[in-house]
C-alpha cells in the first residue's frame, strides 16, 4: 500500500475503521447472515435522508456508481415513456448513452460544460418534447458544479414529469430535496459515504417500480428490490464492499450525517481554494456554484498536468485531471475521504514546490 492521500472524487482515503470491515468473516450470501448485513445497510441508506421505508426503497447493487445509475435508466422509464437528459458535463452525456443503449426514446438539454441550467429554457425544453421523466446530475464532477436539484425538481413537479438523479458524487454529503417529482436517486459507497468500491445503490420511490421495465438482467431495479424485500439477493454480491459500507454508514451518523460531512468538506475545499487564489491559480467556476466535494482549477502558468500530478504523487497526493476539452488546461481536487486541516496544509507547501521547480 502506497499510503498516498487520495484528492481525485472517488475512490476515497478509507479510515481505519472502515477498511478492517473489508477483513470481516466469510460468508455465504444465501445465509441469514448476510441478509441481516443487507437489511442494516438498506435501513441506514433511508436514514441518510429520515425516508420512510413504505415510501422508498433502498436498493443495493454490487458494481460502481455507474451500475446504479444505469439501473435507474434502463429500469424506470416505462413503457411508452421519454426521457429529457440534462447535460453540462461528462455524466449527464453518460445518461444520454445509456437511454440510447436500452432503446429508450429520449431528447437532450444540451449546455456546455459547467454551464448552470436555466429554469426557464429547462420548462421550455419540456414544454416541447413533452418528456415523462427527466434526468440529471446533481453534482457534475466534470467540472465541480452542482446542479440545483431542488429547482429542477420544481419545475419538473410543475409540469407533472418524474425527476431521475444521479447523485454518485452527492449522495451523504449534499442537500438533497426529495420533493415530491423526486422519483430515484442513484449513489455508490466509495464517495461521499467513504465506502469501498465495488457497492452502489438506488433510492427509489416503491410505487414507481410497479412501472418498471427490465431491460437488462443484472441491472433489473425492480427485480432487485423484489428480492432484497424478501431476504435474498438475485446475483453473488461484493460481501467485502458491503461490510464496508455498513461500517461506512455507522461513522458517516456518528459523525452528524450529511449536513456535517458537508461542513468538513467545505471546509478543506475553502483553505485550498484560499491558498491556491492566494498564488494566483484560478477557479474554473466562479466562487458559490462549486460543490463542497470538488473544485477544479486552472493549471498554472507553465505547469503542465503531468508535472503538478507527478510532483504532488511523489509527496503523497493523488490528485484528477480534466477530461475530455480541459484535460490540458485544468486539475480537480477532492476533500472526501479520511483528510486533515494539516494535509491541506501541506499540498498548498508541495504546489509551492512544483511551481518554484
Amino acid at each position: 500500500m502506497s499510503g498516498e492521500l487520495l484528492l481525485n472524487p472517488g475512490p476515497v482515503t478509507l479510515t481505519p475503521r472502515v477498511r478492517n470491515a473489508l477483513a470481516g468473516p466469510d460468508l455465504c450470501h444465501r445465509e441469514a447472515e448476510f441478509f441481516d448485513l443487507q437489511d442494516d445497510i438498506r435501513a441506514r441508506l433511508l436514514a441518510v435522508h429520515d425516508l420512510a421505508p413504505d415510501d422508498w426503497a433502498a436498493v443495493v447493487i454490487s458494481g460502481s456508481g455507474t451500475a446504479a445509475v444505469e439501473s435507474m435508466m434502463a429500469s424506470l422509464p416505462g413503457e411508452g415513456a421519454r426521457v429529457l437528459v440534462i447535460e453540462n458535463g461528462v455524466y449527464g452525456e453518460r445518461m444520454t448513452r445509456m437511454a440510447e443503449v436500452h432503446d429508450i426514446d429520449h431528447d437532450t438539454l444540451r449546455l456546455d460544460w459547467g454551464e448552470a441550467i436555466d429554469m426557464a429554457a429547462l420548462s421550455a425544453r419540456i414544454d416541447a418534447v413533452v418528456p415523462t421523466h427527466v434526468a440529471v446530475v446533481h453534482h457534475e464532477t466534470t467540472t465541480g458544479r452542482l446542479n440545483d436539484l431542488a429547482d429542477i425538481a420544481h419545475c419538473c413537479e410543475r409540469h407533472g414529469v418524474a425527476l431521475l438523479v444521479d447523485a454518485v458524487s452527492s449522495f451523504g454529503a449534499e442537500a438533497i430535496e426529495f420533493a415530491p417529482a423526486v422519483t430515484a436517486v442513484a449513489a455508490t459507497a466509495n464517495k461521499c459515504l467513504h465506502g469501498a468500491p465495488g457497492a452502489a445503490f438506488v433510492i427509489v420511490r416503491r410505487r414507481a417500480l410497479a412501472r418498471a421495465v427490465p431491460r437488462a438482467l443484472y441491472l433489473d431495479l425492480a427485480g432487485y428490490c423484489a428480492k432484497q424485500d424478501a431476504r435474498g439477493t438475485p446475483f453473488t454480491p461484493g460481501i467485502p464492499a458491503f461490510y464496508a459500507l455498513a461500517e461506512a454508514l455507522q461513522e458517516h451518523a456518528e459523525a452528524g450525517g450529511w449536513s456535517a460531512r458537508r461542513d468538513r468538506y467545505r471546509q478543506l475545499a475553502d483553505q485550498v481554494e484560499a491558498g491556491l487564489v492566494e498564488r494566483g491559480i484560478e477557479r474554473l467556476l466562479p466562487p458559490g456554484v462549486s460543490s463542497a466535494v470538488l473544485r477544479a482549477y486552472r493549471l498554472p502558468p507553465g505547469v503542465s498536468y503531468d508535472r503538478l500530478h507527478d510532483g504532488l504523487k511523489t509527496a503523497g497526493y493523488v490528485i484528477y485531471a480534466g477530461q475530455g476539452t480541459l484535460a490540458d488546461e485544468i486539475f480537480r481536487i477532492s476533500t472526501m475521504g479520511a483528510l486533515e486541516p494539516s494535509d491541506m496544509t501541506r499540498l498548498i507547501e508541495t504546489i509551492d514546490e512544483i511551481i518554484a521547480r
